[in-house]
């Protein structure tokens, strides 16, 4: 018996051989099975009328004369397919599918391939078995008490926290292995992972399986797969070769769409032990997190996949957050057991590393893994020492010094606390260091210098190459950094005892009008502005030199880091300022005297305070009035005082003043409870 290949194949039957002694085309009452062999991806059996191993589908044997094939392909058979469309008894009755799907719309058309349509939603609900997870709450985080210890050690300004801490309160996402388009080649298909075929050429399918719970996925008109327990990447040779078996000419796709969730246990020292439901392709981390971690007693060193009864894998999240090392985080498979052990060997490294931590040691892990978990020294760092703090040892020594490189290798024992010290918080010797010095003004070269140890102004300005012809020397002005800290403090708590006094001052006054109680209310507003513009103020610096006018030189004074030389040209004014007429700069004129510069400028005014004066001169030193002043002179010989250039005179305002009419008012109530106080002694008296 032999077999036509093609849509419309046909086998030669009785009629044929006896002759072909009819002269029509007799079809066989009964249908027996087509015995061609099974179709492979190079076989041509695209359209065949064949029918799947399980259920079986009968095909039509039919019988007919040599002059007749031709007229048989291009009529029977197409009257056949229609008759089996529209739901021919003949063929109703003896074209089951095993999947139980509506097959109505799988005839091709005319020279077209088969469709196969997708199983019904009905039919899918029952096996489907995904479980949709969601992300993992976040658990807050709960220091354990030997990293209290450290954080109060380390101070309030450095956040000290357990190594690994970020990875267990952050929000860990357990759904992303669930969403991963990659699904590894080792993966094994069980019962709810879903599964999506994709057939094209002899035969058209687009088809979304779920794996059933006998582990089984039904293809339409070919039936019933068994691919559950088959590894992903052997599930698409496995499908293929079931459909090969009933189409050919035909390609074909299979990939997993959604999987499946399973329970795994997860115990020892987490957070919150329990089940969990997790999807098919988490992994130890993904579990362990879902537990919220481990908890403050629990080792992030010593965590165990065990399977069965017996260990799978021994993981260490210190290779993963270090090394990023996940060679031991397998994947899980339902009833896995998770397991935390206790927290191993604790300590703590502060100070100037780049991470400053509690971190977990094992037993042959030294002073050189301690300094590794912490990240190393920092940029400013003194990477010649380190101290250790015994917790075994508090009641005695204490605290210990460790020398690098030499004591690396030294172990470590719980509680004990290191600390790396900074370079740059230290204060040098001075004497011993190079000097960055700025050289400005009327000097040939001005710029920045560095000038090695034991220099002097002399030197800096012979490092700029001297002074220019219009140096004016006696004005040169020399500050200094560690001068302008000193000053700093001290003019704040200058600051400070004024405004005390100034509130004690307004608080003790008596006021006995609404005229004197405004006029203290704007006293008070007044001091209050004085005192924030005061305090705006900030001081320079500035080192006087106190050089003669004539200075040719500056003096030999040793330099410290970060001085400025500045030296300006020679002034031509003489300024007046303060309570006078005409505050201005006036050219400075030899032979004039400082009363001189008062005249041009007006003279005081009625509220200035003429006993306060002063001059400050260009070298920065003061001269006042009140340092010649005597008991019976008011402003000494200040006046007399000759002016050099440069020299600013400034004239106060007089702050406590009071009018005629009120110090008369004073005075008669003054002698008012002075007589009503003599007249009660009088009458006391008789």
């Amino acid at each position: 018996m032999s077999q036509a290949p093609g849509w419309g194949g046909m086998q030669r039957g009785p009629a044929q051989r006896l002759g072909g002694s009819k002269a029509a085309a007799r079809i066989s009452a009964g249908l027996m099975l087509d015995s061609a062999p099974p179709c492979s991806k190079s076989a041509a059996c695209s359209g065949s009328f064949q029918r799947p191993d399980a259920p079986p589908m009968p095909m039509p044997t039919l019988l007919i004369p040599d002059p007749f094939p031709r007229l048989f392909r291009l009529v029977v058979v197409p009257l056949l397919a229609v008759l089996a469309s529209l739901g021919s008894p003949a063929f109703s009755q003896t074209t089951p599918f095993a999947s139980g799907v509506d097959v109505s719309n799988e005839t091709p058309a005319a020279g077209g391939p088969i469709r196969l349509r997708q199983p019904t939603a009905a039919n899918l609900a029952d096996d489907r078995a995904i479980t949709t997870l969601a992300a993992a709450p976040v658990i807050p985080y709960v220091p354990g008490e030997f990293e209290r210890f450290v954080q109060r050690q380390a101070g309030p300004n450095v956040e000290v926290r357990r190594f690994g801490a970020e990875l267990v309160s952050g929000t860990f996402d357990t759904r992303g292995a669930e969403l991963s388009p990659l699904v590894p080649a080792e993966y094994v298909v069980a019962s709810g992972d879903e599964v999506l075929v994709t057939i094209w050429g002899s035969v058209e399918a687009d088809l979304r399986l779920v794996v059933d719970r006998a582990g089984r996925i039904s293809i339409p008109r070919v039936g019933q797969v068994q691919v559950g327990g088959v590894r992903n990447g052997d599930l698409a040779d496995v499908v293929s070769r079931r459909v090969s078996q009933v189409f050919k000419n035909f390609q074909l796709n299979v990939t997993l769409g959604n999987l499946r969730g399973i329970r795994v246990f997860v115990t020892g020292f987490v957070v919150k032990p329990g089940t969990y439901t997790v999807s098919s392709l988490s992994t130890v981390v993904a579990a362990l997190m879902r537990a919220g971690g481990p908890a403050a007693s629990g080792s992030f060193r010593a965590i165990e996949l065990r399977r069965g009864g017996q260990l799978v894998s021994a993981f260490d999240l210190y290779d993963l957050l270090l090394k990023g090392d996940r060679s031991a985080d397998r994947i899980v498979q339902g009833g896995d057991v998770v397991h935390v052990g206790p927290v191993g060997v604790q300590v703590g490294f502060i100070g100037s590393v780049n991470r400053p931590t509690v971190m977990e040691l094992k037993p042959d892990e030294t002073v050189a893994e301690a300094l590794r978990f912490a990240g190393g020294f920092s940029a400013v760092a003194d990477r010649n020492r380190l101290s250790v703090e015994r917790l075994q040892e508090r009641n005695a020594a204490r605290v210990a010094q460790l020398n690098l490189p030499a004591d690396l290798k030294q172990s470590l024992g719980h509680g004990d606390l290191l600390r790396a010290f900074s370079a740059i918080d230290v204060a040098l010797p001075g004497q011993r260091q190079s000097k960055r010095v700025r050289v400005e003004g009327e000097v040939n070269r001005p710029a920045e210098y560095v000038l090695p140890e034991g220099s002097s102004i002399s030197d800096a300005v012979r490092a700029a190459g001297g002074f220019t012809p219009a140096a004016f020397i006696f004005a040169a002005e020399f500050t200094r950094e560690s001068v302008r800290a000193t000053q700093q403090e001290n003019y704040d708590r200058a600051l400070r005892d004024l405004e005390t006094d100034l509130a004690r001052s307004s608080s003790s006054r008596r006021v006995g009008t609404a005229d004197e109680a405004n006029a203290e209310s704007s006293r008070v507003a007044s001091s209050s502005r004085l005192i924030d513009r005061l305090r705006s103020l900030r001081p320079s610096g500035r080192v006087v030199l106190q050089l003669p006018i004539n200075a040719s030189e500056l003096p030999d004074l040793s330099l410290e880091d970060g001085d400025r030389i500045y030296v300006p040209p020679r002034p031509t004014t003489v300024g007046v300022f303060g309570s006078v007429f005409n505050a201005a700069s006036y050219l400075h004129l030899p032979g004039r005297n400082i009363e001189d510069y008062l005249r041009l400028a007006g003279g005081p005014t009625k509220g200035a305070d003429e006993g306060s004066l002063f001059v400050v001169r260009a070298n920065g030193n003061v001269v006042s009035s009140r340092q010649s002043a005597g008991w019976l002179s008011r402003s000494g010989t200040l006046g007399k005082l000759g002016a050099e250039p440069g020299d600013t005179l400034f004239v106060p305002e007089e702050l406590d003043k009071n009018t005629f009419l009120q110090s008369a008012k004073d005075w008669t109530l003054l002698l008012y409870q002075l007589g009503i106080g003599v007249a009660g002694i009088r009458s006391a008296i008789r």
